[in-house]
């Protein structure tokens, strides 16, 4: 992140948080409101009306059209879906593991979604004036600091998710030059997502301490870095 003094998202204008009622979705939607920043906070989930479901992209376009009604252009935009696990799918340990269903299904969430999202919500940030598009990735999916191996659908489309996020944002700058597109690694974060896998003696943070953390580093991040992957101190990650 470039030293100096921190170009922080404007006051006034909506926040909105997709996947709003995950464990750092919901934490998000408390800072946001609690920072009395914005002229209104907007948090979608599948519960939500309209409801979010980033498979399906008239579900997405029904969302966008509720952002686009809001009475004011989105000023920062939060994409907290995702998935790692569910009843049906877990991280692949070997290769032996790889299903193609679990695959398409990380996929269509992790990547496609958020493709979506881009497609759909980009085009309402303001023309002026410093503005956020901000998509959770992981760590796991940079390609340079895998030194693990496993969980193949998890990383392949999370690293799916960085490209798309870089791309948006190459074209986002062309339309919106003070606007910023990122992909934000938010660190080990007890939610539900992440207790299965959190190790002894590694640092595990409250959501709450994780969207404060997350909200500096967008204040901090300008045009330039637009594109770029970030983790939750606002330091580059390696694709």
């Amino acid at each position: 992140m470039e030293q100096g003094a921190l170009p922080s998202i404007p006051e006034g204008g909506v926040a909105v948080v997709l996947g709003a009622t995950g464990g750092l979705g919901a934490a998000m939607v408390e800072a946001l409101g609690a920072s009395g920043r914005f002229t209104a906070v907007r948090g979608f989930s599948r519960s939500s009306d309209p409801a979010l479901d980033v498979t399906d992209e008239a579900s997405v376009q029904r969302v966008a059209e509720a952002v686009a009604n809001a009475g004011a252009a989105p000023r920062l935009i939060f994409d907290a879906t995702g998935v790692l696990h569910d009843a049906t799918m877990q991280p692949e340990k070997s290769w032996r593991h790889i299903d193609p269903a679990a695959m398409q299904r990380a996929f269509a969430v992790n990547a496609t979604g958020p493709a979506l999202l881009m497609k759909h919500l980009l085009p309402l940030l303001p023309r002026e004036g410093k503005s956020v598009f901000a998509t959770l990735s992981a760590r796991v999916g940079s390609i340079g600091d895998n030194r693990a191996g496993g969980w193949y659908a998890y990383r392949a489309a999370k690293a799916a998710l960085n490209q798309l996020t870089h791309t948006a944002a190459i074209e986002l700058a062309r339309r919106r030059g003070e606007a910023v597109c990122v992909a934000l690694h938010p660190g080990t974060t007890d939610t539900a997502m992440t207790q299965p896998f959190s190790k002894r003696g590694l640092t595990v943070r409250s959501p709450e301490v994780a969207a404060g953390e997350l909200l500096a580093v967008l204040d901090g991040l300008t045009p330039a870095e637009s594109g770029g992957f970030f983790d939750q101190h606002g330091e580059p990650i390696a694709w």
